[in-house]
């Protein structure tokens, strides 16, 4: 599924989503409580656990973020296909006013 750039877009607009997606992008499948626990250390968050997840499930609905179960937990995994779909609108449009 594609998300709509729109999506993309509003998800990334938020900091605390960005530094979530910085947090998966160092060490993917996360559980909520290991992406909180960073957030904490690293960057001094405050959000409550039900506010994060709020954060993830916006990213997973952009298709930034996927998730899988396993037993009681719950995975969290960046995917960064939404991102250079964007990048490529730009780099293939660029690409090809210049030649």
């Amino acid at each position: 599924m594609v998300a709509d750039v729109g999506d993309v877009f509003k998800a990334l607009a938020d900091p605390t989503r960005r530094h979530i997606l910085d947090e998966l992008a160092e060490r993917d499948d996360q559980t909520l409580f290991e992406i909180c626990a960073r957030l904490a250390s690293k960057h001094q968050f405050t959000s409550s656990r039900q506010a994060v997840s709020q954060h993830l499930e916006l990213l997973e609905a952009a298709g930034l973020v996927h998730t899988r179960r396993e037993g009681r937990y719950k995975f969290h995994t960046l995917d960064t296909r939404p991102l250079a779909q964007i990048a490529e609108r730009w780099i293939r449009n660029r690409s090809q006013e210049t030649s």
